[in-house]
């Protein structure tokens, strides 16, 4: 074969292996934006519990977060932090189909922290009451409200992701913040919200402590896990590539980058209390996922820095942490500590364990709808 026709051969697979290329990111691409069209949008579950049911003083709140109006409940911490039992409360009716707040009494506490409660995906306010419940009981003033897209919040017509939970929690921290009954802030987010507590707090100095529950690592990683939790059986060898490109385009219309998802980015850039839990049941976010935000985090401080703090429940998988005694009492302790009160970390801790909490009557939404082993009950 001549040195000519050699170099056309070249020339001739060098062609068709760029045709295929350009052939498989068309697919991939196309894939990516079925895939956006899909996930990108929560479903929106309406609230249907109000702090009233469990005999807490609360008031409907608006946070602001953007150009947007998130709903909300403050719910003040009590004079003794002792947990409120439920009680009868007579129906009033509402203006224009809203729920009435129970304004706080007159003998509720003075300044002490307070803890900002950010739920999941396809969550919203009312179903992490729970956590309301038990850092209530151990004396903390609480805020839940609605991430944009989600309950009585605003609809949305662009994806959201971990961004979006991020920008509203620091809303939220520094809506708190400038409440003068709060001494200080504090910050629990679940999975998708556990990511964003984290990016929050990384960014905004408000925030004064993190708890991140059940929290996906990166946007990457997550998106590769969709596929296997849709039953996709895709090669690792095209999986790979296929996650990276989908969550390219899945943050695309914001103009977010993909570590503007990334807790291992966040948590590198974080340095203050830091306390992570998963269950280890988890098939929708792996406890792998964990390892390695812890891993990001412990790498990037100083020996001046808190020691980030870990907490893995055998029994346990995506949701409904709060039902075992240990997380409850590892939380509390935990916020008592880094921000100062309002009672020692022990008694803190007592009161919160020793809280009744339930997870909300209708269990199946978001991330638990797929295929995922759970704790019996």
């Amino acid at each position: 074969m001549t040195k000519k026709k050699r170099t056309r051969r070249r020339l001739r697979l060098l062609l068709g292996a760029a045709t295929v290329g350009v052939a498989a990111y068309g697919a991939a691409y196309r894939f990516a934006l079925r895939y956006r069209e899909r996930v990108g949008l929560p479903y929106r579950s309406p609230v249907e519990t109000t702090p009233a049911e469990f005999g807490l003083a609360y008031e409907r709140v608006v946070i602001p977060s953007c150009d947007l109006r998130l709903a909300g409940w403050f719910v003040p911490a009590s004079d003794d932090g002792a947990a409120a039992q439920p009680r009868r409360t007579r129906s009033v009716a509402p203006k224009s189909g809203a729920r009435p707040s129970i304004p706080a009494a007159p003998g509720t506490a003075g300044p002490r922290p307070g803890i900002v409660v950010v739920h999941g995906w396809e969550s919203n306010r009312g179903r992490t009451f729970a956590h309301v419940r038990y850092l209530h009981a151990a004396g903390f003033h609480c805020l839940v409200f609605d991430v944009r897209g989600h309950g009585d919040s605003p609809p949305e017509t662009l994806p959201i992701n971990v961004p979006e939970f991020s920008e509203d929690a620091t809303a939220a921290a520094r809506w708190l913040a400038t409440r003068p009954e709060v001494s200080a802030v504090g910050v629990l987010g679940h999975s998708m919200g556990g990511a964003g507590v984290i990016v929050a707090a990384s960014r905004e100095p408000l925030i004064r402590a993190v708890v991140s529950l059940s929290a996906p690592a990166d946007l990457v990683r997550m998106t590769r896990q969709t596929f296997t939790m849709a039953e996709m059986h895709i090669p690792e060898l095209v999986a790979g590539p296929l996650a990276l490109i989908t969550a390219g385009v899945l943050m695309a219309p914001r103009r977010h980058s993909i570590d503007d998802a990334s807790a291992l980015v966040a948590a590198r850039r974080y340095r203050g209390p830091l306390l992570l839990i998963h269950g280890a049941q988890d098939h929708g976010v792996p406890v792998e996922h964990l390892d390695l935000i812890a891993k990001a985090a412990t790498g990037a401080r100083g020996p001046d820095d808190p020691p980030v703090e870990t907490l893995v429940l055998p029994e346990f998988g995506h949701r409904w942490l709060y039902e075992a005694p240990e997380f409850r009492h590892r939380v509390a302790s935990f916020f008592a500590q880094a921000l100062g009160g309002p009672v020692s970390p022990e008694v803190a801790a007592q009161r919160a364990e020793a809280c009744v909490v339930a997870r909300p009557p209708d269990p199946i939404y978001g991330f638990g709808a797929l295929p995922a082993k759970q704790r019996p009950g």
